[in-house]
């Protein structure tokens, strides 16, 4: 018969190995949603405006903050063995709130995209759900058997470790809201060919949907496919027909890139296929963008004017909207029509500013960090280059950095555990 203390040291890899899992997740997910901000908190708008909460968006950027980094503490906690006491408690608790709540919203699917691990992967609700479901069973075995995991640090250096962690990732999300991603996961990233990408290819498979026939009889309706509807039987009385999706066909990563004059002339081609350079300003809702970026962005649209590079303006405002901040903001920008959704997916800064040439990306800006007219005198291309490849220099020195200390880091704490 095993003695429960030898059945515990039995047990004290896998518990080790489970901890590291679900601390590398929590890492990753808190990550990833903290190098994008903005869009953490746009998806807590979704979530307050499908439930009916409006009257909490004007949180959602706080909430965003502390659940993210909370959960990046947790994750950091468990990942490299900091008070793993109280992260065992924190993943418990946070697995125990959102499990029922990823369970509502695979039932009724209010947002189609949870948004748990951001942009980089995206689930179902019901995918979200059992990815859920399976940690929370880890977690339950952690919880259980959390003695088996002894610090390896006195506590005093944990907390202090922890708390600086805990203000630096806090600090660096902010950074990530008032400039662009570090690292772009949408679409929309610089160096896309947009019409590439909007491409489907010949042999991808296409929507498939059942057509639903109502008919009425005696004051009862009743649905009918198109193998036994009543065609011969006249005391039925055709209703209505619909569409149901059964199963869904390929979509391209950019599915919804169109623009249009605000009389609904379709110019995306137009601007896809220009051989010049091209600035797009991106505002998705002009009454919400930066008044100073409005004024520095015009006044670079009238320099564009005078040179060979165009200048285009989106947003989906509404024609009296846009004229309305026009007159007030004295801007004589042209505006013209794009999704609110494409244009928050584009770019996450409002106003922002992309360059494009036939179609490509070459680069975006933050209305924090605009171009200065004096650098557009060069060649554009060599300035977008240039700078495109000390962007590309810095993340990848950080990664690299990030990468090899998390590895030595849960190495070293891993061994000091199954020492003890």
């Amino acid at each position: 018969m095993i003695h429960t203390s030898q059945f515990r040291f039995r047990l004290k890899p896998l518990i080790i190995f489970f901890r590291i899992v679900i601390g590398a997740i929590f890492v990753f997910s808190g990550f990833v949603k903290g190098i994008d901000l903005q869009g953490s908190v746009i998806k807590f708008d979704d979530y307050f405006v499908a439930f009916g909460m409006d009257f909490l968006i004007p949180a959602s950027l706080p909430l965003a903050i502390f659940l993210i980094s909370t959960e990046f503490i947790i994750g950091i906690s468990l990942l490299f063995g900091y008070r793993t006491y109280w992260g065992t408690w924190g993943v418990l608790i946070f697995m125990a709130a959102f499990t029922p709540l990823t369970l509502g919203l695979a039932l009724f699917n209010p947002v189609s995209d949870c948004g748990c691990f951001g942009d980089a992967i995206v689930l179902t609700n019901w995918q979200t759900f059992w990815k859920n479901v399976v940690l929370m069973i880890m977690v339950l075995l952690i919880s259980h058997n959390r003695k088996i995991i002894k610090p390896a640090y006195p506590a005093i250096t944990d907390w202090s470790i922890l708390v600086v962690i805990f203000v630096l990732f806090t600090g660096f999300s902010l950074y990530s809201y008032r400039h662009l991603p570090m690292i772009d996961f949408r679409p929309y990233n610089a160096g896309t060919n947009i019409p590439e990408k909007m491409k489907i290819p010949a042999d991808a498979p296409v929507d498939e949907y059942e057509t639903i026939l109502i008919y009425e009889r005696n004051g009862i309706r009743k649905e009918f496919n198109l193998e036994n509807f009543p065609w011969q039987d006249s005391t039925w009385s055709f209703v209505e027909q619909k569409s149901i999706l059964i199963n869904e066909g390929y979509k391209p990563p950019i599915h919804d890139f169109i623009i249009s004059t605000q009389d609904g002339i379709g110019i995306t081609d137009i601007v896809l296929s220009d051989e010049a350079f091209s600035f797009i300003l991106v505002s998705a809702d002009l009454a919400k963008a930066d008044k100073e970026a409005l004024q520095k962005l015009d006044t670079l649209s009238l320099y564009c004017n005078q040179t060979d590079i165009k200048f285009y303006s989106l947003s989906s405002s509404t024609n009296s909207e846009i004229e309305q901040i026009k007159i007030s903001q004295q801007l004589s920008l042209n505006f013209y029509f794009t999704d609110e959704t494409t244009l928050k997916t584009i770019i996450r800064s409002n106003p922002g500013l992309l360059l494009l040439k036939e179609g490509i990306i070459l680069a975006k800006w933050h209305y924090n960090d605009l171009p200065e007219i004096e650098e557009l005198r060069q060649p554009v291309l060599s300035m977008v280059i240039e700078k495109a490849r000390k962007r590309h220099e810095r993340i990848s020195a950080i990664i690299s950095i990030l990468v090899l200390f998390l590895g030595v880091s849960v190495f070293e704490t891993t061994r000091s555990m199954l020492r003890g």
